[in-house]
């Protein structure tokens, strides 16, 4: 590289754990990008105060101390890069580092140094431990003698760590030097005030720069819906961390784990969603939780005042921070949060819905949300909150996946509603699929991602104006659609039977409880046109009750347009030595698996199983659909030669209401 040093796979240690990343060392400072995106650390040559190296076991660690007296710890060097990172440090940082040795004796006899916001413990001038005092939450003087440090929940530690420091003990005897007392105050509360000052912590907390209380929190939701409700969230928002305090849950989140902030609005909602993405993510057992989803009111107006002194308002907090604020709680919320935190706020970008909105309605693993696609990415909200950006895409697909037919009534009336997918792969081979999406949402979502260079792929079309795009332009309901074709082949190869039932499962007017539709012709030819306009009680009364069941449907089947009743037509009998028809591959597909997704999903709907069985379908090798479509053409040939020779043969067609010769 022309200017500085790249390596790759060090890792950032931290209260998180160790995460792998890109570390990169240039004549401007220091920059280390997280493996697969996320968390970055910038560090200016300014603001370096003094580099140092540790041998570790199987490795090398780099300690870059910072000006706020924060200390960045990367490991993963070689022996040899030790000596190339010094020179050029030296050169073009203009800052020699030190070298530090790690105690591996096992003594805990020996001395403490503090500086900046670190605890170092040194046995015999060598490094045995070293902890931030930002993360100490409670310092307690025990005796006269002994001073108890309590450290907050490791809440962000990564899934590997499996234990977290709590508590840690020194014990400061009188005859200690290093911090010198009197007869009033020992010297291991001079010890205790000292951490106390450099930490900034008291016997109750720090007080908080700001508050809001009663904040409803969407992700992560911890108990049932109920105790979630209830157990709003009190949030402060302190100088170096902020806290959330419920009914059964305290946490506390250090401000430089928080990436990027995101105030997106709900369209034609009265509230808006407020984001805080994390890295290292909150850990709540085992499961891990990047983003803190609030939910704050759209048109509540607060004003606050922010609990800082002048002077630090005016040096460290210049252009960042004021006395107060008064607005809609929610952009309060943000340039609070933003000021104190210093991350950067996102907010949507230029995309429109077909609606004006923000956003458009889908669902992602059967959780029904909202998805923004935003000017560097894509965000689903509220749950499961999935945040993709757009140098983690490789290609996209929009589609139309399905068409969703609904029953009504006996008979089989079929509405549809047309809908699409949005299928995003990552370069990480991981999919998110974007389901149940309005179709006129499509050419304003497909012109915003290409206008953001990402690869769009269509399935059956090469074009943008031909294949998804032209079905999306035909506002027909009535055209043909592959799955619709899919759905009637079905009803009329394997669901004669259920269509026949759900027809003749139908009360007629003249019905009086025969069971047979022989029965009901007899009386139909023996009674006399006065019979029939004289019913009984009972029939008048079955007659109500039907109407009531399925209006349109018995009009149309019993009574003309003047309200006399019609004579019912003979039905035709399917004639049983007709071939039967041929199966198409993904008919086939259906009748082998069916039941394998019964057993796996039990309860499912017709519709759903439908579903189920078509995702299954586009998810089967090449040399599996091909099997099927062999068996398809065998099938279709054999359709073809019986039907040749029934043709030819003659046919025998029975009527149900055929009269019989004597």
């Amino acid at each position: 590289m022309a200017d500085g040093h790249l390596f790759n796979n060090i890792l950032l240690g931290g209260r998180g754990g160790a995460n792998p990343g890109q570390f990169r060392v240039h004549s401007g400072g220091i920059v280390w990008r997280k493996l697969g995106g996320g968390k970055a650390v910038e560090v200016d040559k300014s603001d370096i105060v003094s580099l140092m190296w540790m041998k570790v076991p199987r490795a090398y660690q780099l300690g870059v101390r910072i000006k706020a007296g924060l200390v960045y710890k990367f490991t993963g060097f070689r022996e040899q890069d030790v000596s190339n990172l010094t020179s050029y440090m030296q050169n073009k940082v203009d800052i020699t580092p030190e070298e530090k040795q790690l105690s591996i004796s096992g003594q805990n006899w020996g001395e403490v140094d503090l500086n900046g916001n670190m605890l170092t413990f040194l046995v015999g001038s060598k490094q045995a431990l070293e902890v931030s005092l930002a993360d100490v939450s409670q310092i307690h003087l025990q005796g006269k003698n002994d001073v108890m440090l309590e450290f907050h929940l490791d809440d962000t530690t990564g899934a590997t760590e499996k234990d977290s420091l709590m508590e840690l003990a020194f014990h400061v005897p009188n005859t200690n030097t290093t911090f010198v007392g009197d007869e009033t105050r020992p010297p291991a509360q001079v010890f205790q005030e000292k951490i106390m000052s450099m930490a900034d912590v008291g016997a109750s907390g720090e007080e908080a720069a700001a508050m809001f209380d009663g904040v409803a929190i969407l992700t992560p939701r911890y108990g049932s819906f109920r105790q979630a409700m209830k157990g709003r969230y009190n949030i402060e928002l302190h100088m170096s961390f902020l806290r959330l305090q419920g009914q059964a849950n305290d946490f506390k989140i250090q401000y430089s784990s928080i990436v990027r902030l995101f105030q997106l609005p709900k369209s034609n909602q009265p509230h808006i969603f407020v984001v805080v993405t994390l890295d290292p993510p909150i850990r709540k057992g085992q499961t891990l939780y990047p983003h803190i989803v609030m939910q704050f009111e759209r048109d509540r107006v607060i004003e606050n005042t922010v609990s800082i002194s002048e002077d630090l308002l005016k040096t460290k907090y210049k252009d960042r921070l004021e006395a107060s604020y008064k607005g809609l709680i929610a952009d309060v919320f943000t340039q609070t949060l933003r000021g104190l935190s210093g991350a950067k706020v996102t907010r949507p970008g230029k995309f429109r819905s077909a609606q004006d909105g923000l956003a458009v309605k889908s669902s992602l693993k059967a959780e029904d949300g909202i998805l923004y696609p935003l000017e560097k990415g894509f965000f689903f909200l509220p749950k499961p909150p999935t945040l993709i950006l757009h140098d983690e895409v490789l290609v996209l697909n929009l589609k139309i996946e399905y068409v969703e037919f609904e029953r009504h009534g006996a008979g089989g009336a079929v509405m549809s509603s047309h809908y699409f997918d949005l299928l995003v792969k990552l370069k990480s081979e991981q999919e998110h699929q974007f389901r149940n999406i309005q179709r006129n949402e499509y050419h304003n979502l497909f012109d915003f991602i290409s206008s953001k260079g990402l690869k769009i792929l269509n399935l059956g079309a090469t074009q943008t104006t031909g294949g998804v795009a032209a079905a999306l332009n035909d506002d027909d309901d009535d055209a043909v659609d592959p799955h619709l074709e899919r759905i009637k082949n079905q009803r009329d190869e394997g669901g004669e039977e259920s269509d026949e039932e759900d027809e003749d499962f139908v009360v007629d007017k003249d019905d009086g409880g025969s069971p047979t539709d022989d029965s009901e012709e007899d009386s139909d030819a023996s009674e006399s046109a006065e019979d029939r306009e004289k019913p009984t009680r009972k029939e008048a009364k079955k007659e109500s009750v039907t109407a009531k069941s399925t209006p349109g449907k018995k009009k149309s089947r019993d009574e003309g347009d003047d309200g006399s009743r019609k004579r019912k037509q003979p039905k035709k009998k399917k004639d049983p030595n007709a071939p039967k028809r041929a199966m198409s591959a993904f008919m086939l597909f259906s009748t082998s698996e069916r039941e394998n997704v019964k057993r796996s999903n039990p309860g499912l709907s017709f519709t759903d199983l439908g579903r189920a069985l078509g995702e299954k379908w586009k998810k089967i090798s090449g040399e599996e659909r091909e099997q099927y479509e062999g068996m398809a053409r065998a099938d279709q040939k054999r359709y073809k030669d019986e039907m040749a020779g029934y043709k030819s043969g003659p046919i025998h067609v029975d009527s149900e209401d055929e009269p019989t010769s004597d």
